[in-house]
């Protein structure tokens, strides 16, 4: 069988590649015009394969075996600098992985935008990612499951906490239902004679406790999205981000609920890690980062966050 090509042969035919000769190969590789030939010739002897033409020509030019080579060189010295990065980033202390577990609330924009730059900044770190509601967050951190969460607070949990921004949260339902042909302020007692769609929190943190419920009659749902599509089809009436429902606001496919007593909630996001371990740089990062991001996001939202304990802090089960 015969030998693989070595990595050093495939740089060396790279280079000839990229920089269009054999000498301008030896200048940028600091080699002899000789020691780059002989390493193509031995690599076309390897293969069996003519990889460049050398006659008839000033410089050498790929054959069509040459460039399908050359585009699988490529791959193969990537890979092999991939693996020297990420043995670099791990003496560096870089994480190799992060799991992060991030509240549905939080503005879809705003999670594109850091995890493109995340990307970018740390292309050896393996990203898992959890989207959850509510208590179901903190919980992933405190089990271990995330090392960072990012998202609201409903009661008291033992993390440690890093205010990014807020959410704004308000009331909601289609344009026909009932509450939103009546006169405004709507009064409480009118507000709870209809069904309210409530995200129940599937975690244990606030079993059998509400939060923002005024109805007599409620639907329980799991998830947001549901919500929202369940209000824009005349189902119910309740609370959701504004970033959310934004559009429909504007096209009418929503309208707010003026309830009386009740202004729009600014709700606190955090992030969040077990108080035993420290954000390594990675993690650091990202909490930096959507606290950057958040920022720049809530200068387009209304209202200022109120200095709310965590016990009041999130209000996404409206």
């Amino acid at each position: 069988m015969q030998p693989n090509p070595t990595l050093d042969q495939l740089q060396i035919l790279v280079t000839v590649a990229e920089s269009g000769s054999f000498s301008a190969a030896g200048r940028k590789l600091n080699r002899s015009q000789s020691v780059i030939s002989y390493g193509i010739a031995n690599l076309e002897a390897q293969l069996g394969l003519k990889l460049f033409e050398r006659e008839g020509t000033r410089e050498p030019q790929l054959t069509d075996i040459g460039r399908a080579m050359l585009e699988d060189a490529r791959r193969m010295i990537g890979v092999l600098q991939r693996m020297r990065s990420r043995v670099d980033s791990h003496h560096q202390g870089l994480e190799a992985e992060i799991a992060l577990s991030v509240d549905a609330a939080l503005p879809s924009p705003v999670l594109v935008r850091v995890l493109k730059a995340f990307e970018a900044q740390f292309p050896t770190v393996m990203l898992r990612v959890h989207i959850g509601t509510l208590g179901l967050i903190p919980d992933h951190v405190v089990s271990g499951q995330a090392d960072l969460g990012i998202g609201g607070l409903l009661g008291e949990v033992d993390v440690h906490l890093v205010r990014i921004g807020f959410m704004s949260i308000v009331l909601a339902a289609a344009p026909t239902h009932p509450l939103a042909l009546l006169p405004k302020p709507v009064a409480i007692e009118d507000a709870r004679e209809h069904t309210q769609l409530v995200v129940t929190d599937q975690s244990e943190r606030t079993k059998g406790r509400d939060f923002g419920v005024y109805a007599y009659r409620t639907w329980r749902l799991t998830d947001m999205r549901t919500k929202h599509t369940l209000m824009r089809e005349g189902l119910g009436w309740g609370g959701l981000p504004r970033w959310l429902i934004a559009d429909d606001l504007a096209s009418g496919r929503l309208v707010e609920i003026d309830l009386e007593s009740f202004r729009e909630v600014s709700s606190p996001l955090f992030a969040m890690h077990r108080n035993d371990r420290s954000p390594k740089p990675a993690a650091a990062w990202l909490i930096d980062q959507f606290k950057r991001q958040l920022g720049c996001f809530n200068e387009f939202e209304p209202g200022e966050v109120p200095e709310d304990g965590p016990e009041t802090a999130h209000r996404s089960a409206l």
